[in-house]
């Protein structure tokens, strides 16, 4: 895990990204107390910006504030609840991949190439590419449904925080090879305009990023997501 250092100052963005790192690497764990006094001490701020550090977080359903019992860091997800983060997911992202590749005015592949592209640039600077690839992935992701211009599509996706859930889970890959594979895949397929091609990369994707998470679950008898229904929304 990688060390995080304090700022010399008590920026509340800085606050935030320190508590969010350690909350990603489980160097706070899962379901355990957070401190406002504590924090302040230690990164010698008030407790009003620890307070809107935390407040973030909790939009990002990292921490959760309940009575009586303050602040606490979320649970992990249970095998259940990954299946049903991917179903929810095979349902959404291959037919934004597909509406991308489809909507040449929206087409969004010179962003995704230069997502990789600047990805590519920072794992070879780095040794540990851990919130690289988080922050990678959840772009990648991003401008895809993006391109999609369904409001409420992108929303479905962004409110599951489903990559920063993922990665406290598992590191499924460590290198990020794999990811890098399958995207680059999807990109291709979009940028050449080909909707099958584009959904059919996306819905490998998933289902490749799937069993690598589930390797966090020992001997679970896993059958995978649900198969997704044969309705389709074009």
């Amino acid at each position: 895990m990688s060390e995080v250092v304090p700022p010399p100052n008590g920026e509340k963005k800085d606050i935030y990204s320190i508590l969010r790192a350690r909350i990603l690497d489980l160097q706070l764990p899962p379901d355990s107390k957070v401190t406002i006094d504590a924090i302040a001490r230690e990164m010698n701020v008030s407790h009003t910006p620890v307070r809107e550090a935390l407040r973030q977080l909790e939009g990002d359903n990292l921490i959760v504030k309940a009575p009586r019992r303050g602040y606490r860091t979320t649970s992990l997800l249970n095998f259940d609840q990954l299946r049903e983060l991917f179903e929810l997911r095979l349902l959404i992202e291959p037919w934004a991949a597909r509406s991308a590749a489809t909507n040449s005015l929206s087409n969004p592949s010179r962003a995704l190439s230069s997502e990789l592209e600047g990805f590519l640039r920072k794992r070879d600077a780095e040794d540990n590419i851990r919130h690289s690839l988080v922050t990678h992935d959840m772009q990648f992701h991003d401008h895809i449904l993006q391109a999609s211009r369904n409001t409420f599509v992108h929303q479905a996706i962004e409110t599951t925080h489903s990559h920063l859930h993922l990665f406290r889970l598992y590191p499924g890959d460590w290198t990020g090879e794999q990811t890098v594979g399958e995207h680059r895949l999807i990109a291709e397929a979009i940028q050449a305009c080909d909707p099958d091609a584009a959904e059919q990369a996306m819905r490998d994707h998933l289902m490749g990023a799937y069993y690598r998470f589930a390797g966090a679950f020992e001997k679970h008898e896993d059958v995978g997501p649900r198969p997704v229904p044969i309705t389709q929304l074009y």
